[in-house]
């Protein structure tokens, strides 16, 4: 006798997995935007992590899953059927997350209630013996899609774009930014002052000095922007768009006067926490930054902008599938904007760092160039080799690039483009 399906164990949980895919690929929702109407029917933050977990997995290596699927079946599936979407997710948990056969598929079959659920276990069942006898197999790393790939391999190379594919395969590495260059009894690689990487998937709560707020978790290429600026001197600096706070607590605890500007009251409540743990100091303004401006000039400005995000992929895999052409032109225009307005709010002498989480070229070296145009008052302040971490050289012009290759041997850094900027006058 079937079991009704409020009695599957671990069954509510793959539901909200199965919402969350939904999100994105029907809707072009993040996951993080997904996550709280996704996962709000289950109580255990464990199964939210799985759910989560889940979707990734299957956003990370959905052309290799649908190959698999495809191979199966006669008639092909289209790409938007529920019973696609169920061998997904039922593949992925036996591929990936190593979930035995018989969970995956007990779980999956009631996600098509009311539809083929002989055709989803038949599929399963050929694609499962398949693996077993050595005709199926995943690829060594996950194929990025398309157009992404194509524009990559436009502007960066093949070897980046395969890069990009490597590092897409392996769980990022967990990096750790400090208050002080003493990072305790914490043992890691130490890439750059005041940061240790460690392993992925720590229980970052659990580790030394967690409650006592000596650390964040920041990548390491995301740490450079708030590097460029050195120590504050007790000096004025505008963070903008500083939600989550990682920038906020470096320019902080290097002796920066900060203001930080956010316009989303949700991400400056975890923005407030982080600074309540690590006991910095900064003015928080939740403001829209086309409305806000300072009373008075600062002597340095931080612009994370707001970005297509395509550099942090790896943590973030549904960037790939939610963002193209249309979303980065979309963006492009609003980091235009603010940094045209924002030029103005860094005193003659000061500098603005403009930084983006993005491997598109029209987010970073082509917007600076058209900015350096517009703005005749500023000129790029070259980084220098002794400002970055080893191995992560400035470029030709002075500004820096992180790629999916850089730091390989590391285990790779998010996808960052920084210029630093001097207002001459």
């Amino acid at each position: 006798m079937n079991q009704p399906n409020n009695a599957i164990p671990g069954l509510a949980t793959r539901q909200s997995a199965l919402r969350l895919l939904d999100a994105v690929c029907r809707r072009g929702e993040t996951l993080d935007q997904a996550m709280p109407a996704a996962t709000g029917k289950l109580s255990n933050p464990s199964d939210k992590a799985l759910a989560h977990n889940i979707a990734a997995n299957v956003l990370r290596w959905m052309s290799a899953l649908d190959a698999m699927i495809d191979s199966a079946t006669r008639n092909r599936l289209a790409d938007d059927a529920k019973a696609r979407m169920a061998l997904r997710i039922a593949l992925a948990q036996v591929l990936i997350l190593d979930t035995p056969q018989h969970a995956a598929i007990s779980t999956a079959l009631p996600l098509v209630h009311g539809g083929p659920r002989r055709l989803v276990h038949g599929v399963f069942s050929t694609v499962m013996r398949g693996l077993e006898s050595g005709k199926l197999k995943l690829p060594e790393y996950p194929e990025i899609p398309g157009e992404t790939h194509d524009r990559w391999t436009h502007s960066w190379g093949e070897d980046v774009a395969t890069a990009a594919s490597r590092a897409w395969a392996n769980p990022a590495p967990l990096d750790l930014s400090f208050r002080s260059d003493d990072v305790g009894d914490l043992e890691g690689i130490k890439l750059a002052p005041k940061h240790l990487r460690m392993l992925p998937n720590l229980p970052v709560t659990g580790l030394e000095g967690f409650d006592e707020g000596r650390f964040w978790v920041q990548d390491l290429a995301a740490s450079i922007p708030a590097r460029l600026l050195g120590e504050g001197d007790g000096r004025t600096v505008l963070d903008l768009c500083a939600a989550p706070g990682g920038k906020t607590m470096q320019l902080a605890s290097a002796g920066w006067n900060v203001v930080s500007v956010d316009n989303s009251a949700k991400r400056m409540e975890r923005f407030q926490d982080n600074l309540k743990r690590t006991q910095l100091l900064a003015e928080d303004v939740i403001a829209d930054l086309m409305q806000w401006e300072p009373a008075e000039p600062a002597d340095a400005i931080l612009l994370d902008a707001p970005c297509s995000a395509t550099g942090i992929y790896r943590r973030h895999p549904d960037v790939l599938h939610c963002i193209g052409s249309r979303q980065i032109a979309d963006r492009t225009e609003v980091q235009s904007a603010l940094l045209d307005r924002t030029a103005h709010w860094v005193k003659p002498g000061g500098t603005l760092v403009y930084a983006v989480c993005s491997l598109e070229p029209e987010e970073g070296e082509e917007q600076i160039e058209a900015f350096l145009e517009r703005q005749e008052q500023f000129a790029i302040n070259p980084v220098a080799s002794d400002e970055l971490p080893a191995g992560l050289p400035p470029t030709e012009s002075g500004c820096v690039r992180t790629l999916p290759d850089s730091l390989a041997e590391q285990g790779h850094v998010d996808g960052f483009f920084i210029a630093r900027l001097l207002r001459k006058s």
